[in-house]
C-alpha cells in the first residue's frame, strides 16, 4: 500500500466534501430549516451536519497538515536491517530531512523546487532501484562523475584511498567484525568490517550522470550499489540526519534525539 497515495486521496476527499458543504449543502441545509446566514435557527431546531460533512470538515486540516509536513519537511522512518551498522541499528526510528534534496510532489515524486544534492558521506534514503515500492537507507560513497573502486576492504574514490583508522578489533557487539572510524567527505563515522571475508567490487565503477553510488556502513553485510548499481536521482527519497526511538519489540525507549554522523 502506498501511504503516499492513499494520503493524497483522503486529503482530496475530506477537502472536496468540507468545500461543497460550504459552498452548497450547508445554505440548503439552513433553508430548509428556515434559518439565515448565521445558522442560528437551524441550531435550535435540531437541525445537524450529515456525519460524513463532520467528519470531513474535522479531519481535513489535521490531513492537510500531516501531508504538508510527511512530503516538504520530515517523514519517519524504522531501520529493519543491520545494514548500517554501527551507525543505525535494527529498530531505530529516523528522521528524514525531505528539504535537503528538493521539494518533489507527493505521489509524482517530481522534483518542483532546487535546494540542493547529496553529498559525499550522506545518509540517504531512496526507492530500491528493483522495486520502487521498498525503501531503502544508505550511505552517499560515490557522486555523479566519480570512480569508486573497494578493494580488499578498502573503499577508493577517485583513485584516493578513503581514509579509515581501526578503533575497536573486537566489539562486544560485533564479535568476528573490525570497527573502524571513516571519514567520507565532511561526515566522520564508524563502520564494520568482517574478518575473513573478500571486498566485493574490485573493478572501479564511474558514477554516470544523475546517478549515486551508496554503500552500508556494515560493509560486509549490506546489499548496496556493489550489487545491484546505481541510484537514480529520481528515486530520492531524503536525507536521514536524526534517531529518535527505538524500539526492538520490548519496551520503546525513548532517548534524546541522536544526530545521524
Amino acid at each position: 500500500m502506498d501511504f503516499s497515495l492513499m494520503l493524497v486521496i483522503a486529503v482530496a476527499v475530506t477537502g472536496l466534501i468540507a468545500l461543497l458543504d460550504m459552498i452548497w449543502w450547508r445554505p440548503r441545509r439552513r433553508a430548509a430549516a428556515g434559518g439565515g446566514a448565521d445558522g442560528t435557527v437551524a441550531v435550535s431546531t435540531g437541525v445537524k451536519d450529515p456525519w460524513p460533512v463532520d467528519y470531513a470538515r474535522s479531519f481535513f486540516p489535521v490531513l492537510l497538515v500531516v501531508l504538508v509536513l510527511r512530503s516538504f519537511v520530515v517523514e519517519p522512518f524504522q531501520i529493519p536491517s543491520g545494514s548500517m551498522r554501527p551507525t543505525l541499528e535494527v529498530g531505530d526510528f529516523i528522521l528524514v530531512n525531505k528539504f535537503s534534496y528538493g521539494l518533489r510532489l507527493p505521489v509524482l515524486d517530481t522534483k518542483v523546487i532546487e535546494v540542493g544534492e547529496p553529498e559525499r558521506g550522506d545518509v540517504m534514503v531512496f526507492r530500491y532501484p528493483r522495486d520502487p515500492s521498498v525503501n531503502f537507507i544508505k550511505r552517499v560513497v560515490g557522486l555523479p562523475g566519480d570512480r569508486v573502486a573497494y578493494l580488499n576492504k578498502q573503499l577508493y574514490v577517485n583513485g584516493e584511498p578513503v581514509r579509515k583508522t581501526v578503533v575497536d578489533s573486537n566489539p562486544e557487539s560485533a564479535p568476528g567484525e573490525e570497527m573502524f572510524v571513516e571519514q567520507l567527505g565532511e561526515h566522520e563515522h564508524h563502520i564494520y568490517n568482517s574478518r575473513g571475508e573478500p571486498g566485493v567490487l574490485r573493478h572501479e565503477r564511474v558514477v554516470p550522470e544523475g546517478m549515486y553510488f551508496v554503500m552500508g556502513d556494515n560493509r560486509d553485510h549490506s546489499d548496496d550499489s556493489r550489487y545491484w548499481g546505481f541510484v537514480p536521482e529520481e528515486n530520492i527519497v531524503g536525507k536521514a540526519f536524526a534517531v529518535w526511538m527505538h524500539w526492538d519489540g520490548g519496551l520503546p525507549s525513548f532517548t534524546s534525539v541522536r544526530l545521524i554522523p
